[in-house]
């Protein structure tokens, strides 16, 4: 990985770091939003876009990771770091475990999604059933603005942490995609049985690809929880979060490192656009949502980063 791999993702973090110091509450609000759906597609870019292994069921470890941390601190007074870095883990075990009886049994494609989408249906019910997770009304974590408590005044600092995380993460998936396990994903996902014939483990490939996904998309849940201090079965487990995973890094770019985020801020900006213009019409979004997965998959199917790669690559006789 040299340094021009890293100048874009170094130009993005920036840009977006700018951004706080100058912007409203609604629109702070609106950037961390943006920024961890940017996290959840991160995590199933690295799983769907580099490895192929398609996910309906990131809420699985979204709710994981938030849960656990919003548990850890209520119910046994953990701190609220301490929390999220065991979220975080726990988002890494359910992944795997996922991943370990669905690879196991060699399930591809549309079986793989629908596993992952029916754990993350198992796990909505539970949660909601459960006195642990609070049942109906969920979990709500005491204010307590310190940042010992992983609590702030300032939303502008969530926002800067969201945006290391998103950085962080976008510096990995780099890594990873010039390094030997991103070129075992892509074998892995081009032909599995030439994969394993040319001694690559396929389990082992997948396994660590669904964990650091797991892993990721739970970050994404801690942070969420953290800043809204509430999270439920719906919220945590909710299909919104896996749709809209998907969504960002397809709208974005599948299997690019810039697309996911690019993805999840157009996406919420067209978003909160139509629902100003339109707000009489209940979930002209998700109308909106599906408008734009079917263009992009029509006409732009590398994405919005793909295509901006494509238009402004030299042209050769």
């Amino acid at each position: 990985m040299t340094a021009r791999d890293l100048l874009p993702i170094v130009a993005l973090v920036v840009l977006l770091a700018v951004v706080p110091l100058f912007a409203s509450n609604v629109l702070l609000n609106f950037l961390f939003t943006a920024l961890v759906v940017a996290l959840a597609a991160q995590g199933w870019n690295l799983l769907g876009g580099f490895g192929g292994q398609f996910s309906f069921g990131q809420a699985a470890f979204f709710g994981t990771g938030a849960y656990m941390t919003a548990a850890l601190q209520i119910r046994l007074g953990v701190n609220a770091w301490l929390a999220a870095g065991l979220g975080i883990l726990a988002g890494a075990a359910v992944a795997w475990a996922i991943g370990f009886m669905a690879f196991r049994a060699r399930l591809r494609g549309s079986y793989f999604a629908l596993v992952t989408l029916a754990f993350a249906e198992v796990f909505r019910i539970l949660a909601n059933a459960s006195d642990v997770t609070g049942g109906a009304a969920g979990l709500l974590i005491r204010l307590d603005p310190r940042p010992a408590n992983f609590q702030f005044e300032s939303r502008a600092v969530f926002a800067w942490i969201a945006i290391a995380c998103v950085g962080a993460v976008m510096v990995l998936c780099r890594a990873i995609e010039r390094g030997r396990f991103g070129a075992q994903l892509v074998a892995v996902r081009d032909n599995e049985d030439a994969a394993r014939a040319l001694g690559v483990d396929a389990l082992a490939t997948k396994l660590r690809a669904i964990s650091l996904a797991g892993a990721i998309t739970a970050a994404a849940g801690c942070l969420y929880v953290q800043y809204f201090l509430l999270i439920n079965a719906q919220i945590g487990y909710g299909t919104w979060i896996s749709v809209e995973a998907l969504l960002a890094a397809i709208v974005g770019g599948v299997g690019t490192v810039l697309g996911p985020v690019i993805g999840a801020l157009a996406l919420h900006g067209v978003g909160e656009l139509t629902k100003g213009f339109a707000s009489a019409i209940t979930g002209i979004d998700l109308v909106l949502f599906g408008l734009l997965l079917v263009l992009t998959t029509a006409f732009a199917p590398s994405g919005i980063v793909g295509s901006l790669a494509r238009l402004t690559r030299p042209r050769t006789a």
